[in-house]
């Protein structure tokens, strides 16, 4: 159904922990998305960290990459300036690193939706101004 997602890192720790609250609305979300996911680093980063407890969860999250399901395609090293503006312009919520590039990616990827939990993504806007199309439980 949808031709580029992002994902962000809720969704993807609730697609692979089962007793997540929000496992089956990722599942069902999953299953109408083509992969892969695009995502970023920092993105991988967090959910590895909350996956770190769970047994081989921190290998199911980098098995998803090795797999072609969640295509890491962001450049932090090329984007950081359009990044420190935008957690400047978003300090009072605070916006996060993984939040900044994916609201940067919604900017760079024109058609696509961001697949999160994060209420903040209703606040956040591309180019400034744009309201960003999400992918999120009501």
């Amino acid at each position: 159904m949808d031709k580029s997602v992002i994902v962000d890192t809720g969704p993807l720790v609730a697609f692979l922990n089962r007793s997540d609250r929000f496992h089956n609305w990722t599942k069902q979300q999953w299953e109408r998305i083509n992969p892969p996911l695009l995502t970023c680093e920092a993105v991988l980063a967090e959910a590895c960290f909350l996956m770190r407890r769970m047994p081989g969860g921190s290998q199911a999250v980098l098995e998803l990459v090795n797999r072609g399901v969640i295509h890491p395609i962001f450049n932090l090293e090329q984007e950081v300036q359009p990044l420190i503006e935008l957690v400047k312009r978003y300090a009072d919520v605070p916006m996060s690193l993984a939040d900044a590039c994916l609201v940067r990616m919604a900017e760079q990827h024109a058609k696509s939706k961001v697949l999160t939990l994060d209420q903040d993504f209703r606040i956040y806007r591309k180019h400034s101004r744009h309201v960003i199309p999400v992918l999120m439980p009501h």
